[in-house]
């Protein structure tokens, strides 16, 4: 039909097993995360905190997931944007959410929390190059 616009999410089988790569990745460098995978629209598909992980990671992880797929960015720099109390409170504008990208095209966005910033997006890039996809 016009007018219409095709799409693909990352479905909960593919969530699982990137959740799975930010698990081994985060043991291999020695961090406890906590990380959300999400689909296109910034809803969460599956998200887990590692055994031991800061209680507060999780709703980060969540969030940094959230921004990435609305801006279909990474999220260094992204305070240079100036608003970092839009979205609801939900914007976050350091480093740990990247896009998911396969084939070229947005299908979800990762999101990770619990350690340095430029670690949580080192694990997140790791992970998705460990499943087949990259960050956008």
């Amino acid at each position: 039909m016009d007018g219409l616009i095709a799409g693909q999410d990352v479905g909960v089988e593919l969530a699982l097993r990137i959740l799975e790569a930010v698990r081994v990745e985060a043991a291999r460098a020695g961090l406890l995360l906590s990380a959300c995978v999400t689909d296109r629209g910034g809803h969460a598909v599956a998200s887990c905190r590692m055994d031991g992980a800061q209680l507060g990671a999780l709703p980060i992880a969540v969030d940094k997931a959230y921004t990435a797929a609305l801006w279909k960015a990474t999220l260094p720099g992204a305070g240079d944007w100036g608003f970092p109390g839009t979205l609801g409170g939900r914007m976050i504008v350091f480093a740990g959410g990247v896009p998911i990208i396969a084939d070229d095209v947005q299908v979800g966005a990762l999101g990770i929390s619990g350690g340095l910033s430029q670690e949580d997006e080192d694990c997140a890039v790791a992970a998705l190059a460990a499943v087949g996809l990259s960050a956008g």
